[in-house]
């Protein structure tokens, strides 16, 4: 079966809310404090699909992962403790959750390898995403990928590891 990764509509919001409600659940069993705070919600991916913003990585009619892409839109970053690379044009992507029938199978990369290509088809060479101290399973993932740690932003009232990667320009 091939992956497909496109716009969410709003029919699916009750399957990507129960795949975010099994991701919630997962980050308190490894005693992380990310998305512990009633956030994110059924109306944050409404509102994601009315702004165009919310994505669902498919295999037929199943949905496998979810994933929220922005473009320059984070006024957050804008108070970064650190440096970001670049200052240009960014994608920034939020509340990447995998369908717990399908963890382990490498899909949260290849996940943050479609929203690559996504920004790339967009001419945006710089990715932009943040996570929880505790978090260490998306750390591994930016790593991974070849993320460089940037400094903290703050959500919320809360500090986050915020990272960056710069895509290579190819003509």
């Amino acid at each position: 079966m091939t992956h497909h990764f496109r716009k969410a509509t709003t029919s699916e919001i009750p399957q990507i809310w129960g795949i975010l409600q099994k991701a919630i659940a997962r980050r308190k069993e490894d005693g992380s404090n990310q998305w512990q705070d009633g956030y994110p919600n059924p109306d944050v991916i409404e509102n994601d699909i009315d702004k165009n913003a919310g994505y669902v990585l498919t295999e037929g009619d199943s949905i496998l992962g979810y994933c929220a892409l922005l473009i320059n839109d984070e006024p957050e970053y804008q108070k970064i403790e650190g440096k970001w690379l670049t200052n240009d044009d960014f994608v920034v992507f939020h509340r990447v959750a995998i369908s717990e029938k399908h963890l382990g199978k490498g899909l949260a990369k290849k996940l943050m390898n479609l929203i690559a290509d996504f920004a790339i088809s967009n001419n945006i060479y710089s990715l932009k995403a943040d996570t929880n101290y505790d978090n260490f399973a998306m750390m591994a993932i930016f790593e991974k990928l070849g993320y460089s740690y940037c400094g903290e932003v703050y959500f919320r009232g809360s500090p986050r590891k915020a990272y960056e990667k710069v895509l290579p320009k190819t003509n």
